[in-house]
């Protein structure tokens, strides 16, 4: 570390004298050029496709036949008194945050605290911007087998944060157990410097005799405020299945099992705050949330735990990514179920009661781990503008079911759902990062709920409760403030299936709405945009937002109280009835990161050292080359010296990728 070091003090000294010991810099990755090639091995022959650059387009599915009403009226009450059924409040940041594969951490953040990814800081200040901050956990299965070394460990390459051994598990996935060391911690701990990203952790849960809480006492420690929670086992319902607990393993034992986690974690020191627990987080294949909740497990642990959670995902592609000998799922006969909002419906109506349970609490509800399947997703469909759709749809009916967040999961380049994807190794000096459809997502959901801590909204089945037209409507402080118009249908080969919604407020509309609108030629497209701007086509993307803010004008007429929006087939609307709402002016985000080793003062950010100096939360004491996706079954300060960011951030040209000083802080 400390030749680079030197090296890196001396080619910058011209940019950090002035500033002393109170600047952190930042440094651009380096495309040098967008080369269109094809990967191939030594011999010449052409290597398959990463999946997270598969462009598999699918037929789109047939057009209802009879179709629904393609002009219907929603007659709405302008004040959420008068309307049945709203969920509660959504309170913090950005409704959908993401969930990372520890093994694949280096590949989306960074690899190490001293070279992080700018186009995923980028990405991340866009949905801050939007809705204040986001939620990121790093987990997985692979926490389960995690193990903290230290940083020269013989097991690691040189100046890498992580690598990976044999787990021996039996697991579909093959799951690997995860090497870290101190510096995880600090690489956490230098983003949220930089965005607002509050993080989520886990305690290994495989050995269960000798607690592995290294990840707790470092992760208190050096993250401080911004560690909101430590998940307490990642998918108990699995561990017989997967031969990680011998036969019979019941809710009940997954309980006793916490309960001496608990027990262990109040005679460590290292560990101030003992509330901050996270379970049951079940799959809900081996075992439903009732059958859990039936054991007394809310009641029993609410006082330590920071919140309830469970993962689920609608379907599995495990056969055909890890062929297990099972039949593989025919992508063409799947896709219209990503496309039918009764099946929305079903996947989160099992969690209905759960979320009356934990409302009692007080607690919040996480969606922990989902997106469109599990084991890396399907080609043509989780890459799709349908899954962009899908995954829209599916924020807001877990936010009508009262989850309060819900996490997106990050997989490997093997992965067709990841809402973004770092480049392989061998191209990362040229090509740059891509982003998936459900991203977009994160993005519609942010600007529907906003930051006012009181957007609450109800399902409103309307057009006959028609499984292609639904929609949601968004109220704010107590008064309707927004519509989310979906329009499910593809008529590419007709033009003639968009529909019209006529808005009618009895109480009153202004005199024009404002629409945002999600589009793509086809459901089965890659190209999608947000209010006229895309943030680009694989290997293209700095997480910037790229063309003109396009938002429609729409004239109401206020004698009848009737404003009247149309949806192209296939789309998605938002519809502002607050033409104020200063996200309508918000394209890309005003404070971004630079992505070339060349300076480019108006597209870097400039951080206020004291800021950065509180930013990292309060102490303890104060208060490569992985490539695997491994989820799986989930169907239906400290005394000692460190090198840690303090202080702002200026540009530089000095190396590619993200380069931080970290200062050494006694």
């Amino acid at each position: 570390m400390l030749p680079s070091l030197f090296h890196l003090l001396l080619a910058s000294s011209a940019y950090l004298l002035p500033y002393a010991n109170a600047q952190v810099t930042v440094y651009g990755q380096v495309p040098l050029a967008q080369a269109t090639t094809t990967t191939v091995n030594s011999d010449g022959t052409p290597q398959p496709t990463l999946a997270a650059y598969n462009n598999t387009e699918l037929i789109p599915p047939p057009l209802p036949n009879p179709p629904p009403g393609l002009s219907f009226t929603m007659t709405l009450e302008r004040e959420a008194a008068a309307v049945p059924g709203l969920s509660i409040p959504h309170n913090g940041p950005a409704f959908w945050g993401f969930s990372i594969e520890m093994s694949v951490l280096t590949q989306v953040l960074g690899k190490n605290s001293s070279h992080i990814g700018v186009p995923f800081l980028n990405l991340i200040a866009n949905l801050q911007e939007r809705a204040g901050g986001v939620y990121i956990r790093i987990g997985g299965n692979t926490q389960e087998f995690a193990v903290m070394v230290e940083p020269d460990s013989e097991y690691l390459r040189p100046y890498h944060t992580f690598g990976k051994t044999d787990s021996g598990t039996q697991q579909t996935t093959e799951t690997p157990a995860v090497l870290y060391t101190i510096d995880m911690f600090y690489l956490a701990s230098n983003i949220s410097a930089l965005v607002n990203v509050k993080w989520f952790l886990g305690v290994p849960f495989n050995d269960t005799s000798v607690w592995r809480t290294a990840i707790a006492e470092y992760g208190q420690e050096i993250l401080g405020d911004n560690l909101l929670g430590l998940q307490a086992g990642n998918e108990p319902d699995l561990y017989e299945r997967f031969q990680h607990r011998p036969a019979p393993y019941t809710p009940w034992d997954y309980m006793g099992e916490v309960n001496d986690l608990l027990a262990f974690v109040d005679t460590n020191d290292r560990i101030p705050r003992k509330n901050i627990f996270i379970g049951p987080s079940i799959a809900t294949k081996d075992w439903t949330p009732e059958q859990v909740w039936e054991t007394g497990f809310i009641d029993h642990f609410k006082d330590r735990f920071y919140c309830f959670s469970v993962e689920n995902y609608p379907f599995d592609n495990c056969a055909a990514q890890f062929n297990t000998g099972r039949p593989h799922v025919n992508v063409q006969e799947l896709f219209p179920y990503y496309l039918n909002h009764d099946n929305m419906i079903e996947h989160v109506g099992k969690y209905r009661n759960t979320g009356m349970l934990v409302q009692q609490t007080g607690k919040p509800l996480i969606m922990f781990e989902t997106n469109t399947g599990s084991c890396g997703g399907f080609m043509g469909i989780s890459d799709s503008f349908a899954a962009a759709l899908w995954s829209t749809d599916y924020g807001f009916q877990l936010a009508y079911t009262n989850f309060t967040h819900g996490l997106l999961h990050v997989g490997g380049q093997n992965a067709f759902y990841n809402p973004f994807t770092s480049p392989p190794t061998n191209q990362s000096t040229f090509n740059q990062w891509t982003v998936g459809a459900v991203y977009y997502s994160t993005i519609v959901l942010a600007e529907a709920f906003g930051k006012s801590n009181t957007s609450r909204t109800v399902d409103l089945m309307p057009n006959g409760g028609s499984i292609y037209t639904p929609a949601y409507a968004i109220y704010e402080n107590d008064v309707l403030n927004k519509l989310a118009l979906f329009n499910y249908m593809d008529d590419l080969q007709t033009g003639t299936h968009a529909i019209n919604v006529a808005i009618n407020v009895p109480g009153g509309v202004p005199p024009r709405v404002r629409v945002k609108y999600l589009l793509s030629h086809t459901v089965s497209s890659k190209n999608i945009t947000w209010a006229g701007q895309t943030l680009g086509p694989q290997l293209t993307v700095d997480g910037r937002f790229r063309g003109e803010l396009d938002v429609a004008d729409v004239p109401c007429d206020v004698a009848a109280g009737t404003c009247t929006v149309r949806v192209p087939a296939p789309g998605f609307a938002l519809v502002f009835l607050d033409t104020t709402n200063e996200v309508l002016d918000l394209g890309q985000a005003t404070q971004t990161f630079a992505t070339s080793a060349f300076t480019r003062p108006h597209n870097t950010a400039y951080m206020d050292p004291s800021a950065i100096a509180i930013s990292n939360g309060h102490s303890a004491q104060n208060r490569d080359n992985g490539l695997g996706s491994t989820s799986v079954g989930s169907v239906s300060a400290a005394d000692r010296q460190w090198w840690i960011p303090r202080m702002g951030v200026v540009t530089g040209v000095v190396l590619g990728g993200l380069g931080f000083m970290r200062m050494l802080c006694r």
